[in-house]
């Protein structure tokens, strides 16, 4: 009898490990192709996202809502996205600093200017899925050239240079003007 329950054992736990075996085979199979389909559907995303930015830019309806502000030496500090950004609406184009801490000269920590934009361009690469556009704003405080790389993510980093050689970097996150929640400050005279 005790042979018999060995035998019975044996074969039991062969066929346990022959299905458990063969189910690990097609779930790991299974999980290559979700893998890959997750992949494919991420790409086909992407895409779609880069033509819609495209949009955007050429209409020029965005802002760059700034999550880190970057001194030329490199220093990141990170801010408040809904008080630090870039917009881009028409003609028209406003920088914005602010701190959550201190009162500035725009009533937030910081500084807001307004102007008018001009030498826009748009240049994107459908192999990179990437944007690069570039302006200047002519504003009360000075002109600033403005260099913004947008990834398909849109993820996005803006450089900003002025007219005195100021140079600080946003990064952040590109959003289409009717889905922001930024908050504007008093113009700096």
């Amino acid at each position: 009898m005790k042979k018999m329950n060995i035998k019975l054992f044996i074969v039991c736990l062969t066929l346990i490990t022959g299905i458990t075996g063969a189910y690990n085979s097609v779930f790991a199979q299974d999980k290559k192709e979700t893998k890959k389909a997750k992949k494919e559907a991420e790409k086909v995303m992407l895409v779609a996202n880069f033509y819609a930015q495209d949009t955007l830019l050429r209409l020029q309806e965005f802002i760059l809502e700034a999550d880190y502000l970057q001194s030329r030496r490199g220093q990141l500090v990170s801010v408040n996205p809904n008080i630090n950004f870039v917009k881009v609406l028409d003609t028209k184009g406003t920088l914005q600093t602010g701190s959550v801490t201190g009162i500035g000269y725009n009533g937030m920590g910081g500084v807001t200017t307004e102007g008018k934009i001009s030498n826009y361009k748009v240049s994107g690469n459908t192999k990179s899925l990437t944007h690069k556009v570039s302006f200047d704003l002519v504003t009360n405080i000075g002109t600033f050239n403005i260099i913004i790389s947008i990834m398909a993510n849109n993820t996005a980093s803006a450089t900003i240079t002025s007219s005195d050689s100021t140079y600080l970097t946003w990064k952040g996150n590109l959003v289409a003007l009717f889905n922001t929640k930024v908050f504007r400050g008093m113009d700096v005279y």
